[in-house]
């Protein structure tokens, strides 16, 4: 009997499908024969909290080239190296979503591809189901193409489908999907999806990143009409959003991925205005400049008093990457009225820490410059941030932190003040 495993060799460099196509098959295959993985470096670009398969614990000769910090790369990182030897097996790039595309297109080809995608169709095309973000950008160059054709994902439209005759090796396979909770949003979620809905207009085109707020936002717009989507990730309050009739029915709905749960999936089957392509499309900082009045509402993990914002690195830990979060940043802020709205709750750790900082210091990543900041919104307020001055805008970061810590902050920056 067939496997995808059995196309794997002891020095290939294999690219994987992730996320919501993370292939279950895959999974399973290897965690009963963990000596394919032998001498493998295995690629792609995997999500913390979401992808599954932790490659590098397969075998103690495979490695990983790694885009975002998870799990299994952190552990590498932080693992005692023998002298002599000059890195572990995981190798970190620090790349956004832009700089990937990069790497991906230009870099040396992969010797394997394997992708979970849909059976062919009567003429025989599969489809990407729920991701055509990066495997499209290795698909064309990669040296022999492997599938796990799953009946389980829906066919969606895209500028993606391979026809059978491309695929060098392929399993159908009934697996399950890789399911995707969204984190549910409470009070702190709610307040700041309330202040975020009159700074979003009927007519505007939305793009969300990962997390709670989403879900709020997609609750407090559901009055708003003629709204529509651009983004690299398609998430459970787009149905929210499309049930209340927030959304414009004629509009392309366009994005890399669709990241949910099981209703999610089935929604999308359905969704004809759907059309999922790749990463250096739905991240074209020039496309998004062309789109009017683009909104990108994203998360933070904290934001300075000059606009600097962190998304990345917590108490000095890395928790993602940068993503796509700067060229949605600089898209919004090239498009046609078009705005940057970065929502975060003010504190953390049961109000001890702020989220709002006095400056990113050498625990923080800056993923966001100050001079691309423009809305900041914490469950106290909006600080509206363009063309305030150096001043203005601290004020107006104090004004929207938690109260405890407001006098703190404003003393802080008459320090920094003092020494600018």
């Amino acid at each position: 009997m067939k496997r995808l495993v059995d196309a794997l060799q002891p020095g290939q460099r294999v690219f994987v499908s992730t996320l919501s196509t993370e292939s279950a098959l895959l999974h399973d295959e290897l965690l009963a024969d963990p000596d394919r993985a032998r001498g493998v470096t295995f690629c792609g670009v995997q999500f913390p909290g979401i992808d599954r398969i932790d490659y590098l614990a397969l075998h103690p000769e495979a490695s990983q080239e790694a885009f975002f910090m998870t799990a299994g790369v952190r552990a590498d990182i932080r693992a005692d190296i023998p002298a002599g030897i000059a890195n572990g097996r995981a190798e970190l790039s620090s790349q956004d979503y832009q700089g990937i595309v990069r790497q991906l297109k230009d870099g040396p080809p992969h010797d394997l591809a394997i992708a979970q995608l849909t059976p062919p169709d009567a003429d025989g095309y599969c489809s990407p189901g729920l991701a055509a973000d990066f495997m499209p950008l290795v698909w064309p160059r990669v040296k022999r193409r492997i599938a796990h054709l799953n009946p389980r994902l829906p066919r969606t439209r895209g500028s993606f489908r391979v026809h059978i005759s491309e695929i060098d090796l392929a399993i159908e396979a009934d697996a399950p999907l890789l399911p995707f909770a969204d984190t549910s949003a409470g009070d702190i979620e709610t307040r700041i999806g309330a202040l975020v809905a009159p700074l979003v207009h009927d007519g505007d085109t939305l793009q969300f990143g990962v997390g709670a707020v989403p879900a709020a936002v997609a609750g407090a717009l559901a009055t708003h009409r003629g709204l529509r989507f651009h983004g690299g990730m398609l998430p459970s309050a787009l149905q929210t959003l499309w049930d209340a009739g927030a959304m414009d029915r004629d509009a392309r709905i366009t994005t890399g991925v669709v990241l949910g749960d099981s209703a999610l999936h089935d929604f999308v089957a359905r969704l004809e205005p759907l059309w999922l392509t790749d990463v250096a499309h739905t991240h074209d900082v020039v496309a998004l400049a062309a789109i009017p009045r683009l909104v990108a509402i994203n998360g933070a993990v904290e934001v300075d008093l000059f606009g600097q914002i962190n998304s990345e690195r917590v108490g000095g830990v890395i928790q993602a990457g940068a993503g796509g979060l700067p060229a949605f940043a600089q898209g919004a802020l090239l498009s046609p009225g078009g705005r940057l709205l970065i929502c975060l709750p003010a504190s953390a750790r049961r109000g001890e820490v702020s989220r709002i900082v006095p400056a990113l210091d050498a625990r923080a990543l800056c993923t966001v410059p100050r001079y691309l900041a423009d809305a900041v919104v914490t469950e106290h307020g909006v600080a509206q941030l363009r063309g305030l001055s150096l001043d203005a805008r601290a004020q107006a970061l104090i004004g929207i932190a938690a109260p405890a810590h407001r006098a703190a902050l404003a003393a802080a920056w008459d320090d920094i003040r003092r020494k600018l």
